[in-house]
Parts: structure tokens; C-alpha cells; sequence
């Protein structure tokens, strides 16, 4: 039911929710980004070591990520908004500890001591702080209106508030961080990295609060089944995970995932140790914004001709297909590889952005229709637990096969082997992913253009 005392959905909601995301990125991307580098380079902590926390942090989330969606359904309604509080109440410890995780002072310690600390601060950042403000956050888009275009335009708004974030980040960070030594080769600079984490900290929670102050909730989320009772969390997630588009939703976030984050995170080590040039990376991130903007202003019409199933699984077919190319021409020119790997980018990574999250109130409704229930605060704990199980496989595999492939992270230079292995990875690894994702969206995931309008006639009826 939607509120009839809240201001008419508009520009000031779609800002709002674009902020939110930009705060979010200021931590999430730049730890996806440059953590692993902070760690092993400027820390000295084994590259499989890294990988080791990923994993267990999201076993972790599990647990925190299912436990913070119930708590937000749970949530009794509140003046300030059931899923809005809670960015106010966290966007001070996120960022907080956001910046303690990049403490340079700290590689003079023992191994010991920094392997502990990596791992406490971590985990009180990306298992306790960011959970609880990511998951309603992403909650909230279902209360801000019950609208399927207005939805698809939150989705728009918030992939456009990472890109930015992205761009920020991917752009400037390196100018700070990394220097050059005597003979050429790119030399981290880990004073800078703890002054540039506390810039963007305080960045975040700007943003976070243009977020609360601009987004209202006016959908009042319906809470109990017809026997007054709200099911247990058992049942729920009984439900929940007989739902196919879910499923299908969460193997594609997972896959995804694994090719975008660990292309980022590779993407360091190929422009620095392959190309040696990390001016290069700096334009390369950029291209993310004029790419980001064109699919801004296209993808609601494409979804509308087309279906964000049908569009999106095109997309990946697109990207999967240009990074096998760059794989088998072993490019060595920077600008070539920056070309074509720009366009699998827009096939994959920024078209299925741009969708992803209308994808998922696309979700929200199905698990409506066949369960009675709205659960958005569950669901969407479930597919931000998929999402960080991608990140957790990109980061520990981007560990694990940075050490298979004999990454000396005290080497100045890299042995051509190695600089081998790391193209191979910024490469094969994404066309491989995106050829399965694809075909999980052909084969797997139900909700096709059809088969959403049908579900929204369905709402629209019983409602």
C-alpha cells in the first residue's frame, strides 16, 4: 500500500538513491579494487593468505547478511523510514572502519599482528558495518515506490552513483599510490594509501547523508500472512530458495561477480607488472563514466522493447566474445587492449549493472505471487550474501592464482611467466565466465519480459 502523505516519487528520489550506492562504492570498490594490493605490497601478507579472509568473511556473511534482511523486515515502522535509519545510524562506523583497514603504520609489525588485524578489521567492516547499512539500502528501493518503472529507474540511478564512485576511485587513486622507482617500475606508496582511504571515508558519509535526506519510503511493506503470524525464518527461507528465478539470480550474481571483481582486482597487477603503465589504468577506469552515462540514457528504453533477461543475457554473449579475441591476439599495445576490453565491458559488466537491480524487485514480485508473502528485507539479504560469495571467489581466486602462477610481491619486476599468467587471467577468465552466465539466463532464469508484466498484472490485482 503506498502512502498517500509522502511527496509524489521524482528526481529527488532518484538522486538520493544514486548517493547511497556512491557511498557504499567509496569502501566497497576501493577495498575490490586496491585492498589485496595494500595487503600484499604494502603489508607484505601472502597473496593466498588474503584469499584466506575472503573466504572466511564470507562464511561469516552467511550468517550477518540473512540475519540483517530479517531484522529490517522485522523493523516496526518508523517516522525516519523502517530500511532509511539504518543508513543513518551506520554510515559512521562503515566508514570508520573503512579507514582502519589501511594502516601503513602497520608493516613493521610482525606477521602475527598484521594477520590479525587485517582479519578483525575486515570483518568488523564487511561482515557487521556495511551489511548493515548495504542491506537496507538495497531493501529500500521496493518502499520508495511499488512502480516497475520507477524501480527500473532506482536501478539506472544506483548503478549510475557505483560508476561515478568507480571513476573517482579507479581514476585518482592510482595518481596517489603508486610512484616510480630509478629504473621505471611502478612502486607502491603505502603513507598514501592510508591518507587516500581517509579521504574517501569521509566522502562516504557525505554521501550517505544526502541519501537519507533526499529518498522517502512511501510503500508501506506488508508484513504478516493472512494468520496474523509472520512465518519463521526457516520457513521463509524454505520459500525463498524453491524460488527459480532467485536461484538462477544468485548463480548469475555469483558468476559475475567472480568475472568483474577479479578483473578489477587483476587489473592493477596487468597495467603495472604487463603494461607498465598505471597512467594507462587511470584512463582505462575512466571510460566506465562515458560508458555508464550512453546505457543511462538507452537502457529503460531497450528494457522496455526488449526485457531485462533477453537484453542482459545478449550483453554477455558481447563481452564473452571480445574477450576471448583479446585473449587469443596476446595484445601488447595498451591503447588496443584498452579499446576492446572497454567494449566487453559495456556488454557485460555496465549493461548488466544497469539492470541488476530491477532484476531483483523482478524477484521480489515472483516470490509474492507464489508465496503470499513479501519478504524484500530477506531476499535481498539472500542475493547481497550471493553477491559478496562472487566478490569472496574473485578476491581468493585472484590470491590463489596470483600464487599459482608465481607472483613475487616483493619483486620489483615480474619474470615474463608471470606477466604471462596475469594477462591470461585479466582475460580467458571473464570470457569463460560471461559464456556461462549467458547461458544461465537462456536456460535457467524464468523471468522473461512476459512473464514480469504477468507477475505485475498479478499484484496490481490482488492488491
Amino acid at each position: 500500500m503506498e502512502r498517500t502523505d509522502s511527496r509524489p516519487f521524482g528526481l529527488k528520489d532518484k538522486i538520493g538513491y544514486m548517493f547511497g550506492d556512491f557511498g557504499n562504492d567509496f569502501t566497497f570498490i576501493f577495498a575490490s579494487t586496491f585492498l589485496m594490493v595494500f595487503y600484499t605490497k604494502v603489508l607484505g601478507v601472502d597473496a593466498a593468505m588474503v584469499g584466506v579472509l575472503f573466504l572466511v568473511a564470507r562464511c561469516v556473511d552467511a550468517f550477518t547478511d540473512i540475519g540483517m534482511g530479517r531484522i529490517a523486515d522485522a523493523s516496526p515502522e518508523n517516522p525516519k523510514g523502517r530500511f532509511r535509519v539504518w543508513i543513518l545510524r551506520m554510515c559512521g562506523p562503515v566508514a570508520l572502519t573503512s579507514f582502519l583497514m589501511y594502516q601503513s603504520a602497520l608493516a613493521g609489525a610482525s606477521m602475527g599482528v598484521k594477520v590479525a588485524y587485517m582479519f578483525v578489521t575486515y570483518l568488523l567492516w564487511g561482515s557487521v558495518f556495511y551489511t548493515s547499512i548495504n542491506i537496507p539500502y538495497g531493501s529500500m528501493a521496493s518502499v520508495i515506490s511499488d512502480q516497475s518503472k520507477d524501480r527500473q529507474s532506482l536501478s539506472v540511478y544506483r548503478s549510475l552513483g557505483s560508476t561515478f564512485a568507480a571513476v573517482a576511485i579507479n581514476v585518482l587513486a592510482p595518481l596517489f599510490i603508486y610512484r616510480l622507482d630509478a629504473e621505471g617500475n611502478q612502486v607502491v606508496e603505502g603513507r598514501m594509501f592510508t591518507l587516500v582511504s581517509g579521504v574517501f571515508s569521509i566522502l562516504a558519509i557525505g554521501c550517505y547523508l544526502l541519501c537519507y535526506f533526499l529518498v522517502t519510503e512511501r510503500v508501506t511493506v506488508q508484513k504478516k500472512q493472512s494468520g496474523g503470524q509472520r512465518a519463521s525464518i526457516a520457513k521463509t527461507l524454505a520459500q525463498v530458495f524453491t524460488n527459480r528465478a532467485l536461484l538462477a539470480m544468485i548463480l548469475i550474481s555469483i558468476l559475475t561477480l567472480c568475472a568483474t571483481i577479479m578483473s578489477q582486482s587483476i587489473s592493477t597487477f596487468l597495467f603495472a607488472d604487463y603494461f607498465k603503465d598505471t597512467k594507462a589504468l587511470s584512463i582505462n577506469n575512466f571510460l566506465g563514466l562515458p560508458a555508464a552515462l550512453i546505457l543511462a540514457a538507452v537502457a529503460g528504453k531497450l528494457v522496455e522493447r526488449f526485457g531485462r533477461k533477453e537484453l542482459t543475457a545478449t550483453g554477455c554473449i558481447l563481452a564473452a566474445a571480445v574477450f576471448f579475441v583479446i585473449y587469443f591476439l596476446k595484445i601488447e599495445n595498451v591503447w588496443v587492449y584498452i579499446a576492446l576490453s572497454f567494449l566487453a565491458s559495456v556488454g557485460g559488466m555496465y549493461l548488466f549493472n544497469m539492470t541488476v537491480w530491477a532484476m531483483i524487485t523482478d524477484v521480489i514480485d515472483d516470490q509474492e505471487v507464489r508465496s503470499m508473502q513479501r519478504d524484500d528485507g530477506t531476499i535481498y539479504g539472500v542475493y547481497s550474501f550471493a553477491r559478496k560469495v562472487g566478490q569472496a571467489l574473485a578476491g581468493g581466486l585472484g590470491g590463489f592464482a596470483l600464487s599459482a602462477i608465481g607472483y613475487d610481491s616483493l619483486a620489483a619486476a615480474q619474470t615474463d611467466a608471470v606477466r604471462a599468467g596475469i594477462y591470461g587471467l585479466s582475460t580467458l577468465f571473464p570470457a569463460v565466465i560471461y559464456t556461462a552466465v549467458a547461458f544461465v539466463f537462456f536456460v535457467l532464469y524464468p523471468l522473461s519480459k512476459r512473464r514480469v508484466e504477468e507477475n505485475t498484472l498479478e499484484l496490481k490485482r490482488r492488491r
